[in-house]
């Protein structure tokens, strides 16, 4: 059996290893085709380029390794049976459950591996993606001058200058003849013109400085049209913010919910569900604060309910010891009414929150389970349906992956709503596709398809008996 297992195994080594690098591939041309936009004409590192390329495949990892693991059973069972293997096998005593169990043992352990990649790898490398893109996207365009052209030149808090010389030393960066129409102020027209410059970047490699010479600035004055201005001045620096060619690198910033790990995650849903019970316990205690109020000021009141939490009047307690004196009783109706649904929304945000946070928890867990789902279900139908070739694979694995996918975002947003619990919308897909893969898997040894059955046409014709078949009998009903 150890030799049996072994050539199942290497069955589906290949046929993985090619569909993870295939899918894989191929997403990750699109995610980085959609991103190059961003990256085009700022005259970045081809470091900062490599880092984003890395960073971008966890995710796609986390997508497409399941997939592998439903291409390849598929691609290996349907190989199998079409050269008669597996009826080799089951002649010799060898049930085709029994192929089952080595590739149930190593699906257990790619979950497992799958768990902690979704746990450690894909939230840090997300959390730096989402750095890098937000410092790529804050970062302006190389800053380039060309000769006798009114170059527009971009600052980082927004401010536009206009800048022209008619000669530009590449190598010493030195300029003549220079115009600069300065636009930082609104309302202020200003222009300054030298003989003479040199411009050079700070320490940082963020902040231009032009230092000029022999020059003169016109300016009219803001708010004063009639009013100008003209000084000279033998040398003078202006300084434009956030324009050169660095990309200032953040080393740490909020984490949105699929950039924490497990841990950060359960800690936040434990603080959100805290907080939402406290607003429900707050609004219970207001309410019954405004109820006792009422009742002090009524007739045949106890002495024991005129207590710490009544004063004498008509009133109402804020609960935070604050009474609010000398209310009518509509006006207490509406304080109470008013504070009520202020922390009912508070408990309602804090609960949806949570939620949201449970729902990425479940998810690290549903998504590495699904390779066990994908064994049991991908091996029975190729082996009933062998003849399809590679176009059976690839059908039926995108069809199976796609509502497994279309099921598990749907049920995010159904949770991240609160109309349904995070742990049913994130297992629903699992367990919808977990009940057909059991009963497939049961029947595996008694229905063994060949080469003389198995085409499209029987797929066909075993998908419209399943549909009628409930309608037949209500039929046979009806005429009896």
């Amino acid at each position: 059996m150890q030799i049996l297992t072994r050539y199942i195994l290497r069955a589906h080594l290949g046929p993985f290893l090619f569909a993870f690098t295939t899918v894989t591939g191929l997403l990750f041309l699109n995610a980085v085709a959609q991103r190059m936009e961003e990256f085009a004409g700022k005259g970045l590192h081809w470091s900062v380029i490599a880092e984003f390329m890395v960073l971008s495949l966890p995710h796609i990892i986390a997508l497409t390794f399941p997939m592998a693991v439903l291409v390849a059973v598929l691609y290996a069972f349907s190989e199998l049976t079409a050269s008669n293997e597996i009826t080799a096998m089951a002649a010799g005593g060898v049930r085709p459950t029994r192929l089952l169990i080595p590739l149930l043992g190593v699906s257990v352990i790619l979950a497992g591996l799958m768990v902690g990649f979704n746990d450690r790898v894909l939230p840090e490398s997300n959390h730096r993606l989402s750095n890098l893109l937000l410092d790529v996207g804050s970062k302006s365009p190389t800053f380039e001058l060309r000769e006798e052209v009114v170059n527009p030149v971009q600052t980082a808090d927004d401010t536009r200058y206009f800048l022209r010389a008619r000669e530009i030393d590449q190598a010493t960066n030195e300029l003549t003849d220079v115009s600069i129409f300065d636009l930082s102020t609104f309302g202020r027209y200003r222009t300054v013109h030298a003989a003479r410059g040199t411009m050079y970047f700070d320490e940082s490699r963020t902040d231009l400085i032009i230092a000029l010479e022999d020059g003169e600035v016109l300016e009219v004055g803001e708010g004063t049209p009639a009013e100008f201005h003209r000084l000279a001045f033998q040398e003078q620096v202006v300084r434009m913010p956030g324009v050169g060619s660095e990309l200032e690198r953040r080393t740490e910033g909020r984490r949105g919910d699929r950039e924490m790990t497990i841990a950060m995650l359960r800690e936040r849903m434990e603080e959100n569900l805290s907080q939402a019970e406290q607003a429900r316990q707050e609004s219970m205690v207001r309410s019954r604060s405004a109820v006792l109020e009422a009742l002090g000021s009524g007739e045949g009141l106890e002495p024991s309910m005129n207590a710490d939490t009544m004063t004498a009047g008509t009133g109402v307690s804020d609960g935070d010891g604050e009474f609010h004196a000398g209310l009518r009783p509509d006006e207490v109706t509406s304080f109470v009414r008013g504070t009520y649904d202020v922390n009912v929304s508070r408990a309602d945000i804090h609960q949806l929150t949570a939620y949201s946070y449970q729902v990425e928890i479940h998810k690290k867990w549903a998504i590495a389970f699904a390779c066990i789902v994908f064994v049991l279900l991908g091996a029975p139908l190729a082996i009933r349906f062998p003849r399809g070739g590679v176009g059976m694979v690839i059908a039926v694995s995108v069809g199976i992956f796609f509502l497994y996918w279309a099921g598990l975002i749907a049920g995010e947003r159904l949770a991240d709503r609160g109309h349904l619990h995070p742990i049913i919308a994130m297992w629903a897909p699992n367990v919808i596709l977990l009940v057909p893969a059991l009963i497939l898997a049961y029947r595996m040894g008694r229905e063994i398809s060949t080469m003389r059955g198995g085409t499209w046409d029987q797929l066909k014709y075993r998908i419209g008996v399943a549909i009628r078949r409930p309608f037949s009998g209500r039929k046979a009903e009806i005429e009896a």
